[in-house]
This record gives C-alpha cells, sequence and structure tokens, in this order.
C-alpha cells in the first residue's frame, strides 16, 4: 500500500466499524481530499475478510423483523442522532469542520437535521417506495389466463455503498436505506467526510448492539483506487450490488470490477440549472420573487451538492432589451444572495476556486460577450452571458458563482438539458405543465418549484436520479404457483 504504516499517536482516528465492533488496530496513516486533515484508519488488507457477510442467508435475522419493528429501531436511532447530546456526532463534527467542502455553519445545520431524516413519516414514504406488502412478505400480483398465479416478493441484498462527502447527511441515508430493504451495507466513508458515518454505526451499537440491524452495517475508510483491496472485495461472492455516488472519475473507476452477478447502481455527477418565464418580468414584485428564489437555488449548500443550480435560462429575450432584463434580475438575484440565511449559504470556504476564478476574470474583460456581478470578494455572484448559450466554463461553476442566460423561449434551452441534468428549478409554477414532458423527454430528472431545489421538502423517499434507490436496492424475486388440474404441464402437450 502507499500508506506510511508509522503511526503517530497525535493523529485522529477514524475507526471501521464491522458488524456491531469498533477496530482500531493495524493503523495506518490516511490524508484528507485536499490535504485538510491526516488521520489513521485501520489498513484496508487487515479487515478485508471481515467486511463481507460471507452467505447471504446470515440476512435471515433482518427477515424475522417485520416492517413496523424496522421504522421502529430507525425512530429510536434518529433520536440519538442529536448532536447536542450525542458524543459520537460531537467529535465528528469538530473533525468534519476540517474535512467538509462547506462552511461551519452549513456543517452545523446538516448535523442539527440529523434526526429530521429518521422521523417516521419520512420511513413511511420510503417504505411506500418500495411497497409494505412486498417487504413484509409474497404478493400475489396476478393469475395468468392459463391459471398459473404469480407472487412477488423484495429481497435485500449484499452492497457495497460509496458515499459521497458533499454532505453529511448521506452516510445516515445509506443506513436508512439499508435497513428499509432489509440488506447488508459495506459502507465506504468518503475523504471529505471520514468521520460522520462512523458515528452514526457507533451510535447503532450504543443503542442496540445485538439487533439485526446493527450487525448489519460496516463502515471503513480506504483510498479510492486501491486496487489490491478492490479487487478482492469487489467480488459477487462478497457483494451483489455496488450503490456509487461522486465524480466521473470514481464512478468510471467502479465500472472495472462490473461482472455477472454485481450490479451497478450509480448516483453519477449531475448539473442542474433554473428556468424563469417570461412572467418574471411582468411586475417589479415578480422580478424581487424570482430573484430571491433562484439566489436560494444556486446559494444554498453553497453549490456543492447536485441539485444546486449553476445555469439559469431566463426568457426574458436575446435582444438588446431582454438582455438588459437579465442583468437586472441578476443584479437583485446577487443582493439576495448576500443575505441568505448563514445556515443554508455562505460566503465559501476558502473562496473561490482558483481555476473558476480565472475564467471568471477572463470573462469579465469581454464586456462586448459577458457581464460579472460580485465575485470580487469571493463572495460568489452572476456571470451573464450576452450571447443565448452558457459559459463555455458552466461546467466548473461552483462556490456560489451562476451562469445567467437569455433566451427566447424553450426551444433555445431544451437542447441544453440531457441526462446530466438532474434538478430544474422553474417560475412560475404556470410553466411546469406546458414543459415538464419535454424536459423529461430530454433528460431532466426532477422538476420543482423555483427556490426548492435544496429543499429536499419530499424527503429521501422519491426517485432520484430517474431510479427509486431502495427499489433498486432490492432484488425482486417472484414465484409461480401451477396446479396441473388448471394449467395444463409441458408433459401433456400433444
Amino acid at each position: 500500500m502507499a500508506n506510511s504504516p508509522k503511526v503517530n499517536a497525535e493523529l485522529e482516528i477514524a475507526p471501521a466499524v464491522i458488524r456491531g465492533q469498533v477496530i482500531e488496530t493495524d493503523l495506518v496513516r490516511f490524508g484528507g481530499r485536499n490535504g485538510d486533515l491526516e488521520f489513521l484508519a485501520p489498513d484496508p488488507m487487515s479487515i478485508l475478510g471481515r467486511l463481507p457477510l460471507g452467505n447471504p442467508s446470515r440476512l435471515a435475522d433482518v427477515y424475522a423483523l417485520s416492517v413496523d419493528e424496522i421504522l421502529d429501531y430507525l425512530e429510536a436511532l434518529g433520536k440519538a442522532l442529536d448532536v447536542r447530546t450525542n458524543v459520537h456526532l460531537q467529535h465528528a463534527l469538530k473533525l468534519t469542520l476540517e474535512t467538509a467542502p462547506m462552511s461551519e455553519s452549513l456543517v452545523r445545520h446538516q448535523y442539527s437535521r440529523l434526526p429530521s431524516l429518521f422521523l417516521r413519516e419520512e420511513l413511511e414514504d420510503m417504505v411506500s417506495q418500495v411497497g409494505r406488502d412486498y417487504l413484509d412478505g409474497w404478493v400475489l400480483e396476478r393469475t395468468a389466463s392459463r391459471g398459473s398465479k404469480r407472487y412477488v416478493r423484495a429481497f435485500g441484498a449484499r452492497a457495497l455503498h460509496i458515499v459521497a462527502g458533499n454532505t453529511p447527511v448521506l452516510s445516515a441515508v445509506t443506513v436508512i436505506r439499508n435497513a428499509v430493504a432489509r440488506g447488508d451495507a459495506i459502507i465506504k466513508a468518503p475523504s471529505n467526510d471520514p468521520f460522520t458515518g462512523i458515528a452514526v454505526a457507533r451510535t447503532m451499537i450504543d443503542m442496540a448492539p445485538d439487533h439485526p440491524l446493527t450487525k448489519h452495517v460496516s463502515i471503513a475508510y480506504w483510498k479510492g483506487g486501491d486496487e489490491a483491496f478492490e479487487s478482492k472485495l469487489y467480488q459477487p461472492h462478497n457483494i451483489e450490488k455496488i450503490i456509487a455516488w461522486g465524480g466521473f472519475s470514481s464512478v468510471k473507476h467502479v465500472t472495472k470490477y462490473i461482472q455477472p452477478g454485481l450490479e451497478l447502481v450509480s448516483f453519477d455527477p449531475k448539473r442542474s440549472i433554473s428556468i424563469i418565464g417570461a412572467e418574471a418580468f411582468e411586475s417589479d414584485a415578480a422580478m424581487d420573487d424570482a430573484a430571491q428564489r433562484v439566489a436560494t437555488d444556486f446559494g444554498a449548500n453553497n453549490q456543492e451538492v447536485c441539485a444546486s443550480a449553476r445555469v439559469v435560462y431566463v426568457m426574458s429575450g436575446s435582444d438588446d432589451d431582454g438582455i438588459a432584463k437579465a442583468e437586472e434580475l441578476a443584479r437583485r438575484a446577487y443582493s439576495r444572495l448576500l443575505k441568505l440565511p448563514v445556515q443554508i449559504s455562505t460566503a465559501p470556504k476558502g473562496g473561490i476556486n482558483r481555476d473558476l476564478l480565472s475564467h471568471i476574470d477572463a470573462a469579465s474583460m469581454l464586456d462586448d460577450f459577458y457581464t460579472v456581478i460580485g465575485t470580487r470578494q469571493g463572495e460568489g455572484g452572476v456571470v451573464v452571458s450576452k450571447l443565448p448559450e452558457p459559459v463555455d466554463f458552466a461546467t466548473s461553476l461552483t462556490n456560489r458563482v451562476a451562469n445567467f442566460v437569455p433566451v427566447d423561449s424553450i426551444t433555445d434551452i431544451l437542447p441544453r438539458v440531457d441526462s446530466y441534468c438532474q434538478t430544474i428549478g422553474i417560475y412560475p409554477e404556470s410553466l411546469v405543465g406546458k414543459i415538464q414532458d419535454q424536459l423529461a423527454l430530454a433528460g431532466g430528472q426532477r422538476l420543482v418549484t423555483l427556490g426548492y431545489a435544496g429543499a429536499a421538502t419530499t424527503g429521501f423517499g422519491s426517485p432520484q436520479d430517474g431510479v427509486e434507490p431502495v427499489r433498486r436496492l432490492c432484488k425482486w424475486i417472484f414465484r409461480e404457483e401451477s396446479d396441473p388440474a388448471v394449467t395444463p404441464g409441458l408433459w401433456e402437450m400433444a
């Protein structure tokens, strides 16, 4: 391995938590994603033999639980994940503030909302995505015309979860999804958040050390791309599914291990946009309303998540008058951006990305093509295009920097929507019905009211990136029941 085996007692430890056991031995040094924090974690090769569940029949213990018993456990876990009283979370928060891409107030807010993910109504919503009857038993779906009956049940899988670290809640969401599906989860802690998931797993041990749901969660850190380790773990006899979040290179790397018996469920890197209709310019109040909403969509979570708007298409028209309208809307949005609540948005941690800033500087010198609003103090801002097309660095937009593009109609926008387009915030609501099918066919995967892209108001039980996550975590098994008196057997064929 490339990691030094030298142990520094002053470094923090990110232990492995494997099926109810905390492992802090055979430690090696790892560095955070941006060199922000070095920490110690068990040598991955030393835990390789312990991570896989082995025989899938060992999942039988979670099938002794009803859906209600699973939700009772999760509800209790949510109450225990109160950062004000949970010492594991308090310690993880302290360390995550050093490694997370978000600023302190945003990270603290994410930690504070952990219990809300486990509210009963949120859990029931996730159950409904699969269907309670399918989780609790065999469901008679239909009787064929020739008399055979078809029964279907959802079974959990042994899965590896490669979790993104752009928000601390994702490890907790993974624990919930795994429990609802009655699966066995091996969670790879992300380099920019190696501590939150461990804190959740340790809380599970404190709460119910011998509970089947506790015994079917493992979490550990290893450096992505460690082929000596991954080539042994990522095998069908160990796992049946890989659920991969993350950037293009990390997801592409995982595909090399996919083979018969090992399925990839990928939450690919996505881009999100906003669409503002001409109605925004019918009154001063409407323009203010649209400005507040769009500022929230590209400012929330400091634009660190896939749902954050980056390019904003403004149906102001692409002539001089339309460009002037788009610039005025951008100025108002910039003003609203600076006033967003600190638990929702702040000046980005470390300022604007250096490469992005160089692109913005270049654009500011091309005033025939762009107008740059803000960004000078590293606070974020808007680049307004004077042509009906995004800037050529649109895929690099981050740190609360949006690109406003004046267009004439939806036909100017549709060619820019593809399968990489996740969330689309739309204003006004009356515009949605006119364009929703076109956007969905073009590749858009989540259509929301402008201003709510980062709100997740429908919870994690909704479809994500064009799939239903918990359903994809399940294996769908069916059985046929045939009575020869009703359904003639093949042996009776003349």
